[in-house]
Parts: structure tokens; sequence; C-alpha cells
């Protein structure tokens, strides 16, 4: 009898279990689903924006499904392709050595920050975080890059003001430092050297955070323009961002001058459609690169790194 009641307890307890599973895996899936619509439907709104007449937008609003079709807000952006593809090329120029350059400074930094054998990492730590604190200032920045180094109209004033970063150094100076001691021990006895652990035993052990500190400079210099307002006055050096920006500032600056004039404005020149346009054809490229990089924000950090 009290073999039997076991194996009923236990049943109950199994059944019990799987229930609150069960509740638990709605729940989640539920609450899931209501954040992916209040994040896909805003999205679908400004694709549907971007994809309507004027004249609709201002009479009807926003809708999901456009109730006037039209492409000419993309026609307006793309008038001159040629300038835009020259933009799209300094961007993905930029981004891409930017944000190579800078990940691999940054995580060396933090490792080298992680190391608990490097007695004046204290002292460099503060020095880091102390310029969080306090900086120069506007003034002293543009002094020293139009004067000193001469960067003025250069891919490099696009490149190095935003090449590095102390939040990020921090977040992966902890990432690094919960890696084992262990692992870089026994490389030690093994005869590596600093940059050859680095390389073959910390970097792949921090693909999660290199992944997702990696989307974060790549993002920053994707939607930079405030550098190219400040340094760049050459047409052919402008990124993206910079060169919508101009745009949408030439087609505000016309649509004043023809009201203060007395000119009769055109109600149907694609102001907000091409708001919408501008922020597809900037925001498109990032889409499609989060995939690859979103598998990495959900591996362990150590797993199959050190064994018994």
């Amino acid at each position: 009898m009290s073999t039997t009641t076991a194996k009923i307890q236990t049943a109950k307890v199994r059944k019990r279990v799987n229930t609150d599973r069960l509740t638990l895996s709605i729940i989640g899936y539920a609450t899931l689903i209501v954040l992916a619509v209040f994040c896909i439907v805003p999205f679908l709104l400004v694709v549907s924006a971007s994809l309507s007449e004027e004249s609709s937008i201002i009479e009807k609003g926003f809708q999901l499904i456009p109730s006037t079709f039209s492409t000419e807000a993309y026609g307006l952006l793309f008038k001159y392709p040629a300038e835009m593809l020259r933009a799209y090329g300094v961007t993905i120029t930029v981004t891409l050595i930017g944000t190579v350059l800078g990940l691999f400074l940054t995580s060396m930094t933090a490792y080298v920050l992680s190391r608990r054998d490097f007695k004046w990492r204290g002292r460099f730590s503060f020095f880091f975080f102390f310029t969080t604190l306090f900086s120069g200032g506007l003034v002293p920045s543009y002094l020293l890059i139009i004067n000193f180094l001469h960067l003025k109209d250069t891919l490099l004033v696009l490149i190095l003001p935003m090449l590095m970063n102390v939040f990020y150094i921090i977040v992966m100076k902890s990432f690094m430092s919960s890696i084992p001691d262990a692992i870089t021990e026994s490389a030690k006895i093994d005869g590596a050297g600093d940059f050859r652990i680095f390389l073959q035993l910390i970097v792949p052990l921090s693909k999660p955070a290199l992944a997702t500190i990696g989307l974060f400079i790549a993002l920053a210099y994707w939607n930079d323009w405030y550098n190219a307002l400040l340094y760049i006055s050459k047409s052919e050096l402008m990124p993206l961002q910079y060169y919508l920006y101009k745009m949408l500032g030439n087609m505000d600056g016309m649509r004043k001058a023809m009201m203060a004039s007395g000119a009769v404005v055109n109600t149907d020149l694609p102001t907000e459609s091409l708001k919408m346009a501008m922020t597809i054809v900037a925001t498109g490229p990032i889409l499609l690169a989060y995939p690859f990089i979103q598998k990495y924000f959900v591996q362990g950090l150590t797993i199959g790194a050190v064994k018994g």
C-alpha cells in the first residue's frame, strides 16, 4: 500500500508540475506576443505611411494599410541615386571600420583591466571612470580635431571621436572578470602569451558580450550625423544620416521660403511620407543584420570551457 500511495503522490506532483509549466508557458508566450505587437505595429505604420500619398496622411492620419498607394516619397528620396549610394557607401565603410577597431580596442582594454595580476588595474579603471564624470567639452574637442589633428573632411573624423566608449569597456570588463582563472592559468602553464590567450581563449568565450557591444557600436556609427555636421563639408564624404538630414532640412526650408514670399505652397509635397521613407531607408540594413547577431545573446558564458 505504501508503494502504491507513493506512486500516486508522485503522479500528482508530476501532473501539478506539468500544469504549472503549461500555465507559465501560456503566460510567457502571451506576454511576448503582446510585446511583439507593440513593436511591430509602429514599424508597419511607418512602412504604410511611406507608401501613402501626402494628402491621405493629412486627411485620414496614419493607417496600417495605405488608403491611397504612392511611391512618390521614395521617388523623391532616390531622385539622385548616385548621391544616395555614395552616402550609403560612406556610412557602411565608417560603420565596418569603426565597429571592428572599436570592438578590438574595447575588448583588449577590458581584458587588461580584468586581469587580477595587473597591479595598476585599479588606477587605470579610475582614470577611465573619471572621464565619464568630466569632459573637455565641445570647443576643446573641435579645436583638437581641426587645429591639432587636422582631420577635417576625412573619414577618420567620423571614426576616431566614437572609437572608445567607457561604458562599453566597463561592461566588457565585468563580463571577462567572470571567466574562470583556470582557463588563463592553464594556458600560461602551456607557454601561451597574453596576446595569444586573449585571441584564442578570451575572445571565443566572450562572443555574447562582443556581439552585444558590437551591435551598440555599429548602431552608434550608423546613426551618427553630428560629427559630419561639425567636421564634414565635402558632399562626397557625407554619411547617410547627415545626407537625409540635409535633404529634409532643404525641403522644410523651401516650404518656409515659399510661404514667406506669399507663393502658393503645394500641399501634396510628400513631407510626412518622406520622413517615413527616410526612416525605412536608414533602418533597413540594421534590421537585416540583427538576426545574425541575436543568436549570441542567449549563449552561455563558458560552456565546455572547464571540465571537471
